[in-house]
């Protein structure tokens, strides 16, 4: 049946040559990982297989989070215009799955259209039925950050058994599928209305495995002020610790993510500098798209080798004629030990198994005499891809990486603060007096005057080691003082007239106040008696 798993050697030992990661990526699900699952029903119990358009797709950012916390809003921010299908209000408005692409014309295309588009990552949520795809739409428009990424928005998180029954399609296993494939899952949280449901922990529960994916936004944080935001801090970062079970801390990103004016606009640079954390992030989704999907892969061969494992030690203790029944009841009530078993004999970490819980539930609905015994062959192959071909896929990430200009998300808000005096950090620190006409050091020179004399300057200038003296009084490190010699010593000559010397005190000062230095000193901190020198 698996023609290509042949008895030669060498593909153990050399592993393939690929043109480029995606299409190494395609070839080894296809011949190396692919019949594993279909072998032990990989499928119908974990995820359903890959295509071509997974590997191809755009860089994806999930949006999960409770009704109103701003959801919608936050990718029209991004956006900065309206997508076909947005509906914002305080009430719970979107009851949709919208996946917001690019497209030469706006327009909507309904979900049952979408799962039978191959050029769409989207074919195999058709397993949900027709009360998914009837909440599920696509809205394409031609705006410049579409064409880098896709942004999904999904219903509001409701609260209630009657509002969660009513959805009528598993909510949390249809985010736990987008959460498989996307590059980014932002969780939003409203900062004057912070609770976490039993929903929405639910759902936080559902994407384990994806914590490297999550980041958090305690959005609408402009309505409080100073004191209740730390507060809503510390308690957003306690409940979260109590829901992922992680021992490092999730990023969370304090704003407001929307085009209205701060209601309290006190913590204004906060909230710039922590977009300005958020946009970096979302724009290196590009730049790494293809390591992502390579460590994707790479996670679920790991599982489906547990669950080749697990369906094989099954098989092998099912009698074949009587007291099925029996048997099959006991195998599902031990599963945590046949776990704990194989987890010895294979050197497995625990963390590679599927839930326990969840697993037994779903093998109650299979018939274990059917399963496959334990098939080496389909095993090793999968070892090989691991041991040899994700190595070689490696190495091509990193070339396409070098070889490819820098891929960065463009347009819409990521465009908002790039020039001019709005941009982040513009006319603080070494910034400060870009615009005046005066030197900007000009202000403190007498000050520093008045330490220049006292270190004894011999024809005008104070040798390296008399000002080491002075500016090691700063307690910085021998690093940072060395890069602010290297910036102050324009001329190069080992030594500090007055102007380098008031320069180098400057650049202290603007260390000490917790900005960052200049990689190249600024024209505008240049002194006005060396700038012909810096033009030669």
């Amino acid at each position: 049946m698996f023609s290509w798993l042949g008895t030669d050697d060498r593909r153990k030992k050399d592993p393939e040559v690929f043109q480029t990661v995606s299409d190494g990526l395609k070839k080894l699900y296809k011949t190396k990982l692919l019949p594993l699952e279909e072998h032990y029903k990989f499928h119908e119990f974990h995820s359903p297989a890959l295509e071509d358009a997974d590997f191809d797709n755009k860089p994806m950012v999930l949006l999960v989070g409770q009704y109103s916390t701003g959801k919608t809003s936050f990718i029209r921010y991004l956006l900065e215009q309206d997508f076909p299908g947005m509906r914002i209000g305080p009430e719970p408005t979107t009851d949709s799955f919208i996946a917001v692409m690019h497209g030469d014309t706006e327009g909507l295309i309904p979900g049952n259209a979408l799962v039978v588009d191959p050029k769409k990552p989207f074919r195999k949520l058709n397993v949900f039925g027709n009360a998914f795809l009837n909440r599920f739409v696509c809205a394409q428009l031609p705006n410049p950050v579409l064409e880098s990424i896709s942004v999904i928005d999904t219903p509001g998180i409701l609260s209630g058994e009657k509002q969660r029954i009513s959805r009528g399609y598993d909510f949390a296993a249809v985010l736990e599928w987008f959460a498989e494939r996307v590059d980014r899952i932002i969780l939003l949280f409203d900062a004057h209305k912070l609770d976490i449901s039993d929903e929405f922990s639910e759902v936080i529960k559902a994407l384990k495995n994806h914590e490297d994916k999550i980041r958090v936004v305690l959005n609408k944080a402009d309505q409080i002020e100073t004191q209740q935001l730390m507060r809503v801090y510390g308690a957003l970062m306690w409940s979260l610790g109590k829901i992922v079970n992680t021992p490092e801390v999730i990023r969370v990103y304090i704003g407001s993510f929307w085009s209205h004016p701060l209601l309290i606009p006190d913590n204004r640079k906060l909230f710039e500098a922590e977009e300005q954390d958020l946009f970096k992030d979302i724009q290196s989704l590009p730049r790494n798209a293809a390591l992502r999907k390579l460590n994707d892969l790479i996670k679920r061969a790991r599982l489906a080798k547990v669950h080749a494992y697990i369906i094989s030690s099954l098989k092998k203790e099912m009698p074949s004629v009587f007291g099925k029944e029996g048997k099959k009841k006991e195998l599902i009530n031990s599963l945590g030990e046949i776990y704990s078993r194989i987890e010895r004999e294979h050197q497995i970490s625990p963390g590679d198994f599927p839930n326990l819980k969840k697993m037994q539930e779903q093998l109650n609905a299979h018939d274990l005499n059917k399963f496959q015994p334990l098939k080496i062959k389909l095993l090793d192959t999968v070892d090989d891809m691991l041991a040899h071909d994700i190595a070689g896929l490696m190495v091509l990430v990193r070339q396409e990486e070098t070889n490819r200009p820098q891929q960065v998300v463009k347009g819409g808000a990521f465009d908002g603060t790039l020039n001019g005096p709005f941009g982040h950090g513009y006319g603080e620190g070494a910034g400060e007096g870009i615009d005046e006409a005066e030197w900007v050091v000009a202000r403190d020179k007498p000050m520093y005057d008045e330490i220049f004399y006292t270190l004894s300057p011999v024809n005008g200038k104070v040798t390296g080691a008399n000002a080491k003296k002075e500016m090691v009084k700063s307690k910085l490190p021998n690093t940072v003082l060395g890069k602010i010699w290297k910036l102050a010593d324009i001329d190069k000559d080992g030594m500090l007239d007055d102007e380098e010397f008031a320069l180098a005190n400057h650049l202290i000062k603007v260390k000490l106040e917790g900005h960052e230095l200049p990689a190249d000193l600024p024209g505008h901190l240049i002194p006005p008696s060396k700038r012909k020198i810096t033009r030669e």
